[in-house]
């Protein structure tokens, strides 16, 4: 553990295979949903971009969160539900990782920055949009091991 604040200590811990899931949802209301659905937005494709945005992020996590280790990412995996009743894109990011400590913050980053992305791309339709969820759904390895969300 880190004494007095800072980065903890990983120098003892075993390397293994470690993985996390996460997603985050955001609600774009009718004409922005449409948009995204017709691929006529002006910026260009919404989910080719938010895309690049997710891997960019998990990439470049420990840049943006003080005390998280950077990290040798070896697979992110990201993938885009839209859900017609209620308007909204869920992007859900896996990562994997051989190392020393977890991957929760970079799978974290990389949903929350594809749903950023999403916002961005289509404001000019609307600015009513909602980020409403970024969770954590499961991880693999280290010492705490497994973790999978129960709802």
């Amino acid at each position: 553990m880190a004494k007095d604040g800072g980065m903890v200590d990983v120098s003892v811990k075993n390397i293994t295979l470690r993985t996390a899931k996460a997603d985050s949802t955001i609600i774009l209301g009718d004409e922005a949903f449409k948009t995204l659905k017709e691929g006529t937005c002006i910026k260009g494709d919404v989910l080719a971009t938010a895309k690049v945005a997710a891997i960019t992020a998990v990439k470049s996590t420990s840049a943006i969160i003080p005390m998280c280790h950077p990290i040798l990412i070896e697979a992110v995996d990201v993938e885009f539900k839209l859900n017609k009743a209620n308007k909204s894109v869920t992007t859900i990011v896996t990562v994997k990782s051989s190392g020393k400590t977890g991957v929760e913050m970079e799978a974290l980053a990389g949903a929350s920055a594809a749903s950023l992305t999403i916002y961005d791309m289509l404001k000019y339709q609307s600015r009513e949009m909602i980020i409403t969820e970024t969770k954590l759904l499961e991880k693999t390895g280290g010492k705490s091991g497994s973790y999978k969300r129960s709802d």
